[in-house]
């Protein structure tokens, strides 16, 4: 494994289209906003998207989803139990060691931390890769149409096609993810330049292979990928001041398109951006 040098940090533009970006559970499934109206994409949907991809990439994840277990475990802890040298560890009573296996093992754990809390161990591992939400440029408009049932479930159920339901949409938004890679953490985690380059490749097709009835292919795009690396481990800037150098105005008052919107990105002395488009 491979180590890794300086800090980085990095935002995505991700276009919506007619599809509902992350829906909130307690309204009703309705894409999320906050209270001034604007659009949010919760920290935990996008490491979610971000595990999906690096899993399609061949890497070893622990938080699988259980319709993407590929490896027969029906839980997180049936997965450490299945890792002899974790349950190794655990005999001898060294959490470091089962911390440092279950990084050496998982790439998500070694990026994202995990907090392993099976009995008999409590272990927390912090991981260096830090996601914010992410939230539309401009306040979100939510379209909401009803469905019906066309036919019964199971014979002899008295509703048929009057049963009525909901769906919600986001008609049209630009939503900025911002995030950073610390360098103490990876250092700890053992997380490398390598590791960094697959997450960048994660971000870059984030939408690849998720599609579904809330988001049907091509309604949920990455724009571009914005990639700062320092020159140092530490940083030569904080994460603030460098994400700040993304400017996203909108044009008009109800942006329709990418092109409804201004797109800037300012400079740091000594500090280059790398531009990914997302496929």
């Amino acid at each position: 494994m491979g180590t890794f040098t300086n800090k980085i940090d990095f935002a995505v533009l991700v276009q919506v289209n007619n599809a509902n970006p992350n829906g909130d559970p307690l309204n009703g499934n309705r894409p999320r906003e906050n209270y001034d109206g604007y659009g949010e994409i919760s920290d935990v949907c996008l490491k979610r998207k971000i595990r999906n991809r690096l899993q399609d990439m061949g890497e070893n994840i622990f938080v699988q989803s259980d319709e993407r277990a590929d490896d027969g475990c029906k839980s997180l802890a049936d997965r450490t139990k299945k890792n002899q040298r974790m349950q190794e560890a655990l005999k001898a009573k060294d959490n470091d060691a089962y911390a440092k296996i279950a990084c050496e093992t998982w790439i998500d754990v070694r990026a994202f931390g995990q907090v392993f809390a099976f009995k008999p161990i409590s272990v927390g591992v912090r991981g260096p890769v830090s996601i914010q939400s992410a939230f539309s440029v401009a306040p979100i408009d939510i379209e909401s149409i009803r469905i019906t049932k066309s036919v019964n479930g199971e014979t002899g159920e008295k509703k048929g096609s009057d049963t009525m339901g909901m769906k919600h949409r986001v008609n049209s938004a630009l939503y900025l993810v911002k995030g950073s890679i610390n360098h103490q953490l990876a250092q700890k985690t053992g997380f490398s330049d390598e590791d960094a380059e697959k997450i960048k490749e994660a971000l870059r097709t984030l939408f690849v292979n998720d599609s579904s009835s809330a988001r049907p292919d091509g309604s949920m795009e990455v724009v571009n990928v914005y990639w700062w690396k320092h020159d140092c481990p530490m940083g030569q800037y904080s994460s603030a001041k460098v994400h700040r150098l993304i400017q996203v105005k909108p044009l008009t008052d109800a942006p329709k398109s990418l092109d409804d919107y201004e797109i800037k990105v300012d400079t740091l002395p000594g500090l280059d951006v790398e531009v990914i488009e997302g496929i």
